[in-house]
């Protein structure tokens, strides 16, 4: 099995609900996302996936949906507040966790078809959640 990983980077708040630490107040992370994608033989080129490729499709789907936005649960109560601002939010119908935006961007990288099985998303340079292939 080959394997290969991009990192990319990203800007993000949130806040998590009824949660009772520092993280129920809107703050936010410099994000940096780990993608690995795996396949058992390689392309006529040599590789598993060009790394421009997984970075202009997938980086630029994290460009466009989460950098720089609100990542908030939709059943926030700051969320019309927001929107009404014209604040740029991203709507999850989960909990903003690190793990849950990892399984996020794990679930965006699989259907454009990429061989993805494991997404890191580290919160600071000692916190990261992961989400693989095959979790449930």
């Amino acid at each position: 099995m080959f394997s290969v990983t991009r990192e990319l980077t990203f800007c993000y708040g949130h806040r998590l609900l009824q949660y009772e630490g520092k993280c129920r107040h809107l703050h936010g992370h410099n994000g940096r996302v780990v993608i690995t994608l795996a396949a058992p033989s390689l392309d006529a080129l040599g590789m598993v996936m060009d790394f421009s490729r997984l970075k202009r499709i997938v980086g630029g789907w994290i460009d466009e949906h989460l950098d720089h936005k609100m990542l908030l649960h939709r059943e926030d109560p700051v969320l019309p507040f927001l929107r009404q601002q014209g604040e740029p939010v991203y709507v999850l119908d989960v909990n903003p966790t690190a793990e849950n935006i990892a399984r996020l961007i794990f679930e965006q990288t699989a259907a454009q078809g990429f061989p993805v099985v494991e997404v890191q998303l580290w919160e600071t340079d000692t916190c990261y959640a992961a989400y693989r292939a095959g979790a449930r």
